[in-house]
């Protein structure tokens, strides 16, 4: 709830689900319990962003979708994307559209650390699902040890899509990756 759901960078908040009728009766005796339920204002702030959601994911998506590919078609980067995957993304597939989140492999973690720092129009911070496009190098931190060094994840936000792609280009510029026009 505290991503996409509120999609505002402003609710700290979750949802819990389970298809099993047993383990939800248990969830909910723990709940009733223990407390942990979201407050009027989170509550609020989650249904205000629900009421744009799908406007949100879908031009998030569609823009993610069109970064990856120019990466992928201009550079030498290997890009990660779910939209890649055919049998997974598509019409009639399990899911439509790709998501908002692009990981690129930069060749080291000195080279993905100054890449971040070029850029101006995306945000050097950890989430995903806001208005605002974010990128951050992943594999910083010992859990991460199985993630490649220079990781950057992209979360798309709700900007021009032209604009991500400028900002992109100038920072991969800036460390010696020229994408090819």
């Amino acid at each position: 709830a505290s991503k996409f759901l509120a999609g505002h960078s402003d609710v700290l908040g979750g949802v819990l689900v389970a298809r099993d009728d047993e383990l939800a009766q248990r969830l909910l005796e723990t709940r009733s319990l223990l407390g942990g339920v979201i407050g009027p204002v989170e509550a609020y702030l989650c249904f205000r962003g629900l009421r744009t959601l799908a406007l949100r994911v879908k031009h998030a998506s569609r823009s993610a979708q069109l970064l990856a590919e120019r990466v992928r078609e201009r550079t030498p980067l290997v890009v990660r994307y779910p939209g890649f995957d055919t049998e997974l993304v598509g019409p009639g597939r399990q899911q439509e559209l790709g998501g908002a989140v692009v990981a690129v492999e930069l060749p080291s973690a000195a080279v993905a650390d100054a890449f971040v720092e070029h850029l101006s129009i995306f945000h050097h911070a950890t989430s995903v699902g806001g208005v605002e496009s974010l990128a951050e190098r992943r594999s910083r931190y010992p859990q991460e040890r199985h993630v490649p060094e220079g990781l950057v994840r992209l979360s798309i936000g709700l900007e021009d899509p032209e604009d991500l792609w400028a900002d992109l280009v100038r920072a991969l510029r800036a460390v010696g990756i020229a994408p090819v026009d």
